[in-house]
């Protein structure tokens, strides 16, 4: 029987089993959301009260859950009681109810005699053990049934854990692992049938030895999170701001969980929660959900925080930790250099750190191969499921293995196998080779082998490692490709295009027209690009310099047009943040291929200015084309006026395509590791096509008529107390961009004359004082300023 996926069950509509829905329907798959019916309610409808309350906030969730509105309507509600009958259609069925044992096989039982023969069936369970899970059930759904762990949120966070059992067939491993892949945009990682797996097992670990090394050095909340944060390569939560943010009754319920299943682990010990975490969780103080944690919001408190004193258990004002080996290493940007600076460290903070990360190193070496056979596969799911910039072997790899193992049997601890048999090898350390080859130590075979490449993946790296680049300068390289395709990459900070970037823009189209088939501009990052130079253009404008604002802007204009004129193909490959002139420069091109976490947006108004990239007259003329001079205007218009002029930007690929910032045409990546190569085949096939440039269109504009109608909601919008006096101001000089200036009817008006008019507008609002204000506020402070 063929596997596919067209429809999903997911059992139970609590935060995993709601979200993990929610991202099923933005993959395209029909969902049906079930969970326990409302006790003691007499119909289907007040039986479905707790799955509709569930749904109802899932829509309304900070962190959205849906690509866009439209998407939640793919999934269906229902209870236990009256609609499992619907699971017997669903391709996949995903268990996610709470974490009993007793529960969930209760649950599958029913499951088992409801399913279709040759349907899939997994538990989202975060540590219970698959294959007892799955006792007693029929030998077809044994067959089919695996656990599949998702982190929260799962459209965010791109780790799922797979975790097959003796009797899951080879052919539904291996389906659900490319359907995970492609299809949700997961990072995917087999793991063993062992407590907790391969992700849960090692964090607690390294949770809870945080705890443990902190108490032997007498550190604070506040220090704990300095020193294990953004320093050694983790994200800003840290430790306990992100035990918050999980909640401590979890944190608290996993350690008891792992404890009580690992009686032959070698630090079970270090899973026995300390005793403020137990008083914590008995006065309610569980983190964020209860307002109270190891943190508590204080409006009056410096920062807007309080932290927790462990001793007493009470809050007090934040300390301001500083260390000098943490101010010496801050200044380090490698990271293995950096730690190595710390562990060295003869402070507090040195010490701490090697004290934490060394049993780290330690305790996730000793579970290869207890959770998973090779240390690619450990690497991976910390960085993946944890947002960790290295895994704990490439951490240990970069501050040299050799080293810190003699250290350890100095201070008398035993290293496990793994590590015995990396330094008896030659290599001496876990990972090896260079980018073009990278290896990395096997257990098994006690050798280097090489780290496979992913099929359907464009390493950037691997492919910029066996060649030099065409051209380069700071900001940017042009890149072959190979396949006929050259590839602009931005490299600038925050990819922002500055003067370096259009140099090298135009020589990528002149290089492209005389020796390649097609241009694809893109990068590995995690944006395409925040926009253009801002620091450039506040200094230009302090100082008074209008002309060569003048002239830089019309040359900026001219090439990014050139995009659009290219006499061979140009290709976008967009992602993340893709903002001001870096959502132009998309805008320009023949095809954009966007991964699904895209959030494009014309946010110029932030920083005081408008986009005058082309990007109005581009939106214009994708909102009035096709539309005739008699036509009512005013409505399309101002779907380009409100989204400029109060700077959205989109939650999605989706959303952008429905925006108009990406055409239908256009193609959406759901895995952004695929997007290059999924963006260099589209190049393909646009240089395999007689390609023709578009020829130049006029565009359709309203005059002073629709002008007025944007006014007057810019008016409205003041009174309402949604924008200030000054939003009002940049409103007004944007109305008069978009209706075609002082134009007394609807008109159709060449591009050349509306990018005059950006042009213009944007030069004026370079001279005010307050957008200089504005452009310098988010400089200083990365966030827009409402003055």
């Amino acid at each position: 029987m063929k596997l596919e996926i067209q429809k999903a069950a997911v059992l139970g509509a609590g935060t995993m089993g709601s979200r993990i829905a929610a991202h099923l329907a933005n993959a395209g798959v029909d969902v049906v959301l079930l969970d326990i019916p409302t006790p003691g309610a007499e119909t289907e409808q007040q039986r479905n009260a707790i799955v509709a309350k569930a749904f109802k906030a899932l829509k309304k969730s900070r962190v959205p859950a849906f690509f866009t509105g439209e998407t939640s309507r793919r999934i269906r509600l229902g209870n236990f009681q009256d609609n499992l009958d619907q699971i017997a259609d669903a391709d996949w069925i995903i268990e996610a109810v709470i974490e009993r044992l007793d529960v969930k096989q209760q649950l599958l039982e029913k499951v088992d005699s409801v399913r279709r023969p040759g349907s899939l069936v997994s538990s989202n369970t975060s540590g219970l053990p698959i294959a007892k899970l799955a006792e007693g059930r029929s030998d077809d759904f044994r067959a089919h049934w695996l656990g599949t762990h998702f982190f929260n949120p799962p459209r965010h966070m791109r780790l799922v854990e797979l975790i097959p059992t003796p009797e899951t067939t080879p052919d539904v491993l291996a389906f659900l692992g490319e359907f995970c892949d492609r299809r949700l945009g997961k990072v995917v990682v087999e793991a063993k049938d062992r407590p907790n797996f391969i992700a849960n097992r090692i964090f607690l670990f390294s949770m809870m030895q945080t705890l443990q090394a902190m108490a032997r050095h007498g550190l604070s909340v506040e220090e704990v999170d300095a020193l294990t944060g953004p320093l050694i390569g983790r994200p800003r939560m840290a430790t306990f701001r992100l035990a918050d943010f999980t909640g401590i009754d979890i944190c608290v319920y996993v350690a008891k969980t792992i404890h009580e299943l690992v009686p032959d682990d070698e630090r079970r010990d270090v899973y026995v929660p300390p005793d403020y975490l137990l008083k914590m969780v008995e006065q309610g103080m569980l983190g964020d959900k209860a307002r109270q944690g190891f943190y508590k919001r204080d409006r009056k408190a410096p920062g807007g925080r309080l932290a927790l004193d462990l001793e007493s258990l009470q809050y007090r004002e934040m300390l301001k930790p500083s260390w000098p080996s943490v101010d010496r290493a801050k200044g380090i940007s490698d990271i293995g250099e950096r730690l190595r600076t710390l562990f060295a460290a003869d402070d507090v903070a040195g010490k701490f750190l090697w004290d934490a990360l060394s049993d780290l190193f330690l305790y996730a070496a000793a579970r290869v191969p207890e959770v998973c056979d090779d240390i690619v596969s450990v690497d991976t799911t910390m960085r993946s499921g944890f947002n960790w910039q290295q895994g704990i072997f490439e951490m240990w790899n970069a501050v040299g293995v050799e080293e810190t193992s003699e250290r350890m049997k100095s201070e008398g601890k035993a290293l496990p196998p793994l590590v015995e048999r990396v330094l008896a090898s030659e290599s001496k350390s876990f990972y090896g080779g260079d980018a073009a080859s990278p290896t990395y130590f096997d257990l098994a075979s006690r050798q280097s082998h090489p780290v496979p490449p992913r099929p359907g993946v464009l390493d950037l790296s691997r492919a910029k490692a066996v060649q030099a680049a065409v051209r380069s300068n700071p900001s940017a390289s042009l890149w072959d490709l190979g396949g006929g395709v050259a590839l602009l990459e931005f490299h600038s900070k925050a990819n922002s295009l500055d003067a370096d970037v259009f140099e090298m823009m135009e020589s990528a189209i002149d290089e492209t027209e005389k020796n390649f088939g097609a241009l694809l501009i893109g990068n590995d990052a995690d944006r395409f690009s925040a926009g253009a130079n801002l620091k450039m253009i506040l200094g230009l404008s302090l100082s008074g310099r209008w002309d060569e604002i003048d002239l830089r802007i019309a040359e900026i204009q001219q090439l990014i047009l050139r995009l659009r004129s290219c006499k061979k193909p140009t290709v976008a490959a967009v992602q993340g943040q893709t903002l001001a002139g870096g959502c132009e420069v998309a805008l320009r091109c023949d095809h954009v291929q966007a991964a699904a976490e895209t959030y494009m947006g014309l946010v110029e108004v932030g920083a005081g200015l408008i986009p005058a990239g082309g990007g109005c007259a581009e939106m214009l003329r994708r909102h009035t084309d096709g539309r005739s001079i008699g036509a009512d205007l005013t409505q399309p218009t101002r779907a380009v006026f409100q989204r400029i002029a109060t700077a959205k930007v989109s939650n999605s690929a989706a959303e952008a395509r429905q925006w108009r910032y990406v055409s239908s045409e256009n193609g959406i990546t759901m895995n952004r590791d695929r997007l290059l190569a999924e963006a260099k085949q589209a190049a393909v096939a646009l240089a395999a096509s007689a390609y023709e440039p578009p020829e130049p269109t006029e565009i359709l504009v309203g005059g002073r008529g629709v002008r007025a109608a944007l006014e007057l909601g810019a008016w409205m919008m003041r009174q309402a107390e949604w924008a200030s006096d000054y939003d009002v101001f940049i409103a007004k000089k944007l109305a008069h961009v978009l209706a075609g200036g002082d134009l007394t009817q609807a008109s159709y008006v060449s591009e050349d004359y509306l990018i005059g008019l950006e042009r213009e507008a944007f030069l004026s609002l370079c001279g005010e004082k307050r957008s200089q204000q504005r452009m310098e506020h988010i400089l200083k402070k990365g966030k827009p300023l409402r003055n």
